[in-house]
């Protein structure tokens, strides 16, 4: 590599380095970008700022077993949804059974009214169809799901199809089928035609037209919609069909288990372990330790940084699994030095020593990082909860890592080699 593109790639990294420091950095700027209005901070865990934890019974028993999955998967979907309304950040939702109860359990970070996290998703959408009359024809329990569709007949239930167009079909269940033909069998015999009137918690969100007596159990709404109105009566119908009755049953306040002083203690331990491992690098490796020790500043500064954009939750567990990624990076630095001695001890050039010795270490630092990233991937969609958070951050760090001692180590040292600070590189 010639040194025009090792500079190139310098600047690109010197690039990503910035940026990730503005948004690393404490109290800096959020993201702003048109509509888009990002806050930028590191979020915290129940064990770190405290939170709600609620637990819900759902009544599974008018369901037969094979939708007893798919309606769990829906429930934890729904309260998923109301959670991310309610503005918490990576919730921990846990289901189980006791005995023949099947138990849902929400931990809500940083949520201090218990009263308003259970309002919130204690009272789940309430869907209702009426006819022009005002007279109840079906409700969300009636309804299987809804989905976007673009327009290919002239079936529906507000006006024709038209080709292409984007519209909305409602699947009914079994006994919503009947009831709603038996509604639209009425209305398309008015003249005018009357229309059904859709209500979700007492807002109406559609009043479509009835064109024709609808039996199939499947109405299509159509008419004028653009794809991201679609999309948007088809999810609120979707909220709207509850899938199965759930009642809370136990409700607990949780108090910052570590506390700000013994938050700051771990914060103080984990300093002092980072700062003795730079001070092993640099004792023993000197100059390339002072350049493994920058590749590691690096680190930390993306890997805030990728926190805060994404965001990551961080709990004790994620700090733990943060301040191994970081002896990860280490090792992956010992790897590459160690090699780089070894040739240099055979005699070789040190701008082959340097190439040769990324290379031969590359193999045992991809077999030994890959190793772990499936273990973080297993343990991210296995487990839920603390462990969850603790695979997120391990396999942030493993990733981070890679790029931090094999590209900015790399490049750092391959410049040197042409100036007169080469004379350290052989320290």
């Amino acid at each position: 590599m010639n040194k025009r593109n090792l500079y190139i790639r310098l600047a690109l990294i010197a690039i990503v380095v910035a940026l990730a420091t503005i948004v690393a950095v404490p109290n800096g700027p959020d993201i702003k970008i048109g509509s888009l209005n990002k806050p930028l901070f590191i979020h915290q865990g129940l064990d770190l700022r405290g939170g709600v934890a609620l637990t819900y019974q759902a009544d599974m028993s008018a369901l037969s077993s094979d939708r007893y999955n798919e309606a769990l998967v829906t429930l934890k979907s729904r309260i998923e949804n109301k959670i991310n309304a309610f503005g918490v950040s990576e919730p921990v939702i846990q289901t189980g059974k006791i005995g023949n109860d099947t138990i849902v359990k929400v931990e809500l970070p940083g949520v201090t009214n218990v009263q308003e996290a259970i309002k919130t998703l204690g009272e789940f959408p309430d869907l209702k169809f009426y006819d022009q009359t005002g007279n109840l024809v079906v409700t969300g329990a009636d309804v299987e799901k809804a989905s976007v569709q673009f327009g290919s007949s002239s079936t529906g239930s507000s006006s024709n199809s038209i080709l292409g167009e984007p519209e909305v079909l409602i699947k009914f269940k079994a006994d919503g089928k009947q009831k709603f033909a038996d509604a639209t069998t009425k209305a398309a015999a008015a003249n005018p035609k009357e229309t059904i009137r859709i209500d979700l918690d007492g807002l109406t969100i559609s009043n479509p037209v009835v064109n024709e007596a609808i039996t199939d159990g499947s109405a299509v709404i159509s008419g004028s919609f653009s794809v991201e109105a679609a999309k948007k009566l088809s999810t609120q119908l979707n909220e709207g069909a509850l899938p199965v009755p759930i009642k809370i049953i136990g409700q607990q306040t949780i108090g910052a288990t570590l506390g700000s002083e013994s938050l700051k203690k771990s914060l103080i331990a984990g300093i002092i372990g980072i700062m003795l491992i730079m001070l092993f690098m640099l004792i023993y490796y000197r100059f390339p330790g002072l350049i493994a020790i920058l590749a590691l500043v690096i680190y930390t500064i993306i890997n805030i940084a990728i926190y805060k954009l994404l965001p990551v939750t961080v709990t004790l567990a994620g700090m733990a699994g943060f301040i191994l990624s970081i002896g990860m990076a280490v090792d992956a630095n010992i790897l590459i030095f160690e090699r780089m001695k070894e040739e240099i001890r055979s005699g070789k050039a040190l701008v082959l020593a340097i190439d040769d010795g990324f290379k031969r270490a590359w193999s045992s630092i991809r077999d030994s990082n890959s190793s772990t990233l499936i273990t973080a991937v297993i343990l991210y969609f296995g487990t839920a909860g603390l462990i969850k958070g603790f695979a997120l951050t391990l396999a942030i760090g493993v990733i981070v890592s890679l790029f931090t001692a094999i590209t900015i180590t790399q490049i750092i040292l391959k410049l040197l080699v042409t100036t007169k600070m080469k004379k350290f590189i052989h320290t």
